[in-house]
């Protein structure tokens, strides 16, 4: 019997913004009507999570709280939407092009990835920070008792969030994932036992 958790990060789908353009806390919609992506997800996850409780989180931000939310009311579960998974906050830099952002500030901003903040919004140590908080909470209320088969909680979130989480869980330094291709619409499968080390790392990106 399977006594842990398995953690199911989703990246959103495309959204209506055009190609080039950093759109990291702002809120902007899907490009397409959700209930394709939505039917995809609900086959793939009953797989995933069979025989086992299943808890829904989400980004407050809408394209990914438009697939969560009836994701969740397929399975029969509550939704809890949490700001400490949304995306990077680019400050200046949101809604504007990449190619229009001045090269020094691009430049001093790579440099240190990290701990730099030069566009004024979020580092991504910052990022970590939340993320990490919200990864402690999940791991420390979400203990089914050890006659139960395990719980799978499902994310609904974004590339950067997903990059960090997949850091913070597996105890790498953050700029060991920050390169890790995601697909639109990725998921990626990590999974911990109750009694055991932390987690691995069962499939990336598919």
């Amino acid at each position: 019997m399977r006594t842990g958790m398995d953690l199911i990060l989703i990246r959103h789908p495309a959204v209506a913004v055009a190609t080039g353009i950093c759109y990291g806390a702002s809120d902007v919609p899907l490009a397409a009507a959700p209930h394709i992506e939505i039917a995809r997800l609900a086959d793939r996850l009953t797989t995933l999570c069979e025989g086992r409780s299943v808890q829904f989180h989400a980004s407050t931000l809408s394209r990914c709280t438009a697939i969560a939310t009836p994701l969740a009311r397929h399975f029969e579960a509550v939704l809890q939407t949490d700001a400490r998974l949304r995306e990077l906050d680019f400050g200046r830099w949101e809604m504007q092009a990449w190619d229009a952002i001045p090269r020094a500030e691009l430049d001093t901003w790579a440099d240190d990835v990290e701990h730099a903040c030069t566009h004024g919004g979020e580092s991504v140590s910052a990022l970590a920070g939340r993320v990490q908080s919200w990864l402690t909470e999940l791991e420390t209320h979400s203990h089914p008792p050890e006659t139960e088969a395990g719980a799978c909680a499902v994310v609904l979130t974004h590339a950067g969030v997903m990059r960090v989480l997949a850091a913070l869980a597996l105890r790498l330094p953050l700029a060991a994932s920050l390169d890790w291709q995601l697909e639109l619409g990725a998921i990626c499968h990590l999974r911990r036992r109750w009694r055991g080390d932390g987690w691995t790392l069962v499939s990336w990106n598919y």
